[in-house]
């Protein structure tokens, strides 16, 4: 994708600080029109990302985590569907995390998420995160009394607190050679509703549609100003965050895509170069091969 990143650093939060989810239009498309405008420039993205995993791959160093956040119906799924279809599936997994289990709620909360962690070489991709935990936990102040925390840990200043490990664990990461790119898909509450009625009309849509959804959506005030929290608290130099506008998802993917090109080619990838001692290794091979019917 060539000049990989102008597109998408309009949506990197670089001076985190300052920044308000207001000034952020979930409908932004930057002049681009339709779908048909964006179609060409996508393929070219996915094109040059199955190249960089593949030198990812080879050199065997880095490790690449995508992390994608989102309300309901904002589009992860597809975007990671049509972002990544070039990739070879065997440098890339995907994690989907959801509601978290008896075993995982025993250990701290990046737990779950730590032991899922790319190998070098390899595309990690988290369909939701760690990020959960200051996000629907603190909508719903329930599910972290399932936790058992020890009382004095539980304070008025917990999710400050949780962000600043989350800042801090990233940059962790960073140091140990696995690179942190993260989303969120920022979708409009009214975009939201006209998808989930798409789901109600569509039979074939009916399974991805729940009801809690739609009590979710009650919270919608709370879950913007604990994402705006979020996003301030740790977007940073090595691990930014990306505000993608996703009321129309051609162009979110058009985003995502020139996101990751760009953060791949800032990590110098490329081919093993050989040595001499191999080289000779390789010739021996052929004269063996030439050798033979």
């Amino acid at each position: 994708m060539a000049n990989a990143g102008r597109l998408s650093r309009n949506f990197r939060i670089d001076k985190p600080r300052k920044f308000r989810l207001d000034d952020f239009d979930p409908d932004d498309t930057r002049g681009l029109a339709s779908e048909d405008d964006a179609a060409a420039l996508l393929r070219k993205g996915v094109e040059k990302l199955a190249e960089m995993e593949e030198k990812l791959y080879a050199q065997d160093s880095w490790g690449v985590l995508l992390v994608f956040q989102a309300m309901d119906a904002a589009g992860k799924d597809s975007t990671i569907k049509h972002v990544m279809s070039g990739v070879n599936p065997a440098g890339c997994q995907v994690f989907s995390f959801k509601a978290p289990s008896t075993e995982e709620l025993d250990h701290d909360f990046l737990w779950r998420c730590a032991k899922n962690l790319p190998e070098r070489g390899r595309i990690g991709i988290f369909n939701r995160s760690y990020y959960e935990e200051t996000l629907v936990v603190r909508v719903h102040p329930e599910f972290l009394a399932r936790q058992r925390l020890p009382a004095q840990v539980v304070s008025k200043h917990i999710w400050e607190d949780r962000l600043e490990d989350i800042a801090s664990w990233e940059r962790y990461l960073t140091r140990n050679g696995i690179t942190v790119v993260k989303f969120f898909l920022n979708v409009s509450r009214k975009e939201q509703k006209k998808r989930f009625l798409a789901r109600l009309d569509d039979p074939e849509k009916n399974w991805k549609f729940s009801a809690q959804d739609c009590r979710e959506r009650e919270h919608w005030d709370e879950y913007m100003a604990a994402y705006e929290d979020a996003i301030r608290a740790t977007s940073t130099e090595e691990a930014p965050w990306y505000v993608v506008p996703a009321d129309h998802k051609w162009f979110t993917r058009l985003v995502v895509a020139d996101a990751i090109v760009d953060r791949m080619e800032r990590l110098g990838l490329a081919f093993p170069r050989l040595d001499a001692t191999k080289k000779a290794e390789l010739e021996e091979s052929r004269k063996f091969l030439m050798g033979k019917k």
